[in-house]
């Protein structure tokens, strides 16, 4: 059963700061320092042992920050892991919370002209920071995720097994013809009303008072523009696939999405490389899953399947909201592997 809300966590969380070379081109504007909040496990201040350390990266519109706050009725990610040591589900580890926000809403955790390099930042400035202050166990990195942050885990195993040894993808984003490629439509209609001016929509979404859901939405496909086609010359590096009047896809700009799909990302020779490497590679998605990314996650692993690349896949009744509780079975997946 999940600790009640006000059980404290086991063991202590620091913060330290990382200032980021990596983070200095973005055109955004957005801050280069970044905070990364590190739970240390109940026994780290009595001994001299090292611990694997496990990286949550979350989804968009999310910060690292946000699982380790409170939230009613739920666990936070301190709580949740102490209750599967408790358990004897797996054993004790740290974790790291970064703060990768972006004035564009969220974060897909790839370099990017325009959002700034996050794997970057991530892979070659965070975690020796934290290697620097911290016990980690050689040889023993993981990094999971929800949506955007399972994205970021799936192609992180891709493109960095120097250095990640396992990673969980919990409804991360794939098959862009389905899970993006309807959104645009709705795009147009909401930027219209700005004559196609993205930086009105964007300051606008930035000085209310309250941000409706559907611009939430609309924020998020300028912000995978941003991510997976950047134009630096462009108001916040965001240029869309699609003409503005007929909808049409521009079809270079497509190609430079498609390159960061998973499901195409996997047909190359370096990507199947790096996930053989990897120890451990966990993918879930919902069978109800509202932004369709069920068939994504199929697709992608079935072709693992015929690539013979080791890995477990399930699937779970549920959507793609609020399934934080997925985590009792890739956490000790992850230790397992890492063990």
């Amino acid at each position: 059963m999940p600790q009640h809300p006000f059980t404290r966590p086991r063991g202590r969380i620091e913060t330290i700061q990382v200032s980021s070379d990596a983070l200095k081109n973005n055109v955004l504007g957005d801050p280069v320092e970044r905070s990364v909040a590190v739970y240390l496990p109940e026994g780290y201040d009595d001994g001299t042992e090292d611990y694997p350390l496990f990286v949550d990266i979350v989804g968009f519109t999310g910060s690292g920050f946000k699982h380790i706050g409170w939230s009613a009725f739920q666990e936070n990610v301190p709580q949740q892991i102490d209750r599967l040591v408790a358990e004897g589900k797996m054993g004790p580890v740290m974790v790291a919370f970064p703060d990768c926000f972006t004035s564009l809403g969220g974060n897909q955790y790839v370099n990017s002209s325009a959002m700034g390099n996050w794997e970057d930042f991530l892979c070659e400035e965070m975690v020796p920071a934290l290697e620097e202050e911290f016990r980690v166990r050689p040889d023993s990195r993981a990094i999971f995720g929800k949506s955007s942050g399972g994205y970021g885990a799936i192609v992180h195993g891709m493109r960095r097994a120097d250095t990640w040894d396992a990673i969980a993808c919990h409804s991360g984003d794939m098959d862009f013809e389905i899970c993006y490629r309807p959104d645009f439509p709705g795009v147009l209609r909401t930027l219209s009303t700005y004559d196609f001016n993205i930086r009105a929509f964007v300051e606008k979404v930035h000085a209310g008072r309250k941000v409706m859901g559907g611009d939430f939405h609309n924020l998020m496909i300028l912000a995978m523009a941003a991510s997976y086609d950047p134009d630096p010359d462009e108001p916040y590096g965001i240029r869309l696939p699609v003409t503005t009047d007929t909808c049409e896809i521009i079809e270079d700009r497509w190609q430079n999405w498609l390159a960061w799909d998973p499901v195409h990302m996997v047909d190359s020779t370096d990507a199947q490389h790096n996930l053989k490497k990897l120890k451990g590679l966990f993918i879930d998605c919902g069978t109800k899953d509202q932004y369709n990314l069920v068939y994504g996650a199929r697709q992608l692993t079935k072709k693992l399947q015929l690539l013979g690349i080791d890995h477990r896949y399930e699937e779970f009744p549920d959507n793609h909201s609020t399934i934080d509780y997925r985590m009792d079975v890739s956490l000790p997946f992850l230790y397992a592997a890492l063990s």
